[in-house]
């Protein structure tokens, strides 16, 4: 007998297994973006939605996912757990989506992760934190983003190479911010140089005075803020104000342009910033270029133009739409010998004709260890000099 999306309603909690089923077989194929639009946050959601939504208009203009039309619904996290979890719940729940991608702060990821493992709903990230993947998210988790054991790593190597010889770390109370000290002392104690202290601060107080003049104190040469932009713009200017001369890191998603309008530019002059660099020879990269209309997108625009790829090519591969399958799946059409391929409707008509893809993307290769993590990644390199930032190089 077949049923009908009113029977399996009307059967309610009795049969939640065919309710699901029925659900995961409707006209549509949903997709939750699950993004920070408010909050620390805030700067990159509406672009990672932006290049999420121009992948699914694409596909559905060329006939969809298995002759079915890709429906994404986009949630905003606030860049607070609490909301990521509400909105969340609904993906998951009210949406039946079969994957949420574009989670960035560490927290919310960490949060989240739980809802999607236990329903069997793959989650792709940009959050950092090497806690996440240390989860038992069961191969639910896909993360473009590199670890912060790599990030940091990278830190320190740079601050070497630029001189730092004494180092005081301030850090927002964040996951990922704790982890990455631990790497960069390492480093730089291994190198013979000084790690003079660790501050841990609350991002949400209105001033920082007290933790800046324990940091000054030990006189550094270099001051690495693990922060967001809004911390970032308080802590500097008040930096300023106490007269440190010295150098001044920190990642690039908190030293974007929102940050660098916000403040004069002798506040801002001579900091430095880090960010995994997209693949910026890559047709796909030029692709996402012209989505935001941007010569210059930031690397999470680019990384969930490859998650919601990778996602509706494992669905096409798999023969099914689920969370299941895309873990199945997913890696089956992002590495290996197959086809390499730059775009969803280009991998597509290649795997409707039985044949092998590779997708490469818009964030460099997307080859994942057994954790989930991506195995290899460039980074850039900036600073800031009148007010804007100027690219050091990308290695």
């Amino acid at each position: 007998m077949k049923l009908t999306r009113r029977a399996v309603l009307s059967a309610g909690v009795a049969m939640p297994f065919i309710g699901r089923a029925a659900f995961a077989q409707s006209n549509t194929i949903a997709i939750g973006a699950l993004t920070p639009q408010t909050g620390a946050g805030g700067s990159y959601g509406p672009s990672m939605v932006k290049t999420i939504r121009a992948v699914v208009d694409e596909v559905n203009a060329a006939g969809g996912v298995l002759g079915r039309k890709v429906e994404l619904i986009s949630e905003n996290d606030e860049t607070s757990p609490e909301a990521g979890v509400r909105a969340a719940r609904k993906l998951i729940d009210v949406n039946k989506v079969s994957a949420i991608v574009g989670t960035w702060a560490s927290s919310v990821t960490t949060a989240v992760a739980p809802l999607c493992w236990e329903n069997k709903v793959m989650l792709f990230t940009v959050s950092g934190a090497d806690s996440i993947t240390q989860l038992p998210h069961q191969g639910f988790i896909i993360r473009t983003q590199p670890t912060s054991k790599l990030q940091s790593t990278r830190i320190a190597e740079f601050l070497l190479s630029r001189g730092a010889k004494r180092t005081f770390v301030m850090s927002a109370q964040t996951p990922f911010a704790v982890s990455g000290f631990n790497t960069v002392n390492e480093v730089l104690t291994a190198a013979k140089t000084e790690v003079l202290g660790h501050v841990i601060y609350d991002p949400a107080k209105a001033t920082f005075r007290s933790e800046l003049e324990q940091a000054i104190k030990t006189k550094p040469d270099t001051i690495f803020f693990n922060s967001y932009t809004p911390d970032l713009t308080t802590l500097l200017r008040e930096l300023f104000r106490l007269g440190y001369e010295g150098r001044k890191h920190t990642m690039a998603y908190a030293a974007n342009a929102k940050l660098l309008e916000a403040l004069p530019a002798e506040v801002t002059q001579g900091l430095t910033s880090m960010a995994p660099s997209p693949d910026v020879d890559s047709p796909v990269y030029k692709k996402v270029c012209d989505i935001l209309g941007t010569s210059d997108p930031d690397p999470y625009s680019c990384q969930t133009y490859d998650h919601i790829t990778m996602a509706l090519l494992a669905i096409a591969k798999a023969g099914e739409a689920s969370g299941t399958a895309i873990h199945g799946n997913v890696r089956k059409v992002s590495q290996g010998g197959g086809t390499k391929i730059g775009s969803a409707v280009e991998g597509l008509k290649l795997i409707a004709q039985k044949t092998e893809v590779n997708y490469e993307g818009a964030s460099g290769p997307c080859d994942f260890a057994d954790t989930g993590d991506i195995i290899t990644c460039k980074f850039r390199f900036d600073i800031a000099e009148a007010g804007k930032n100027r690219l050091l190089g990308i290695s």
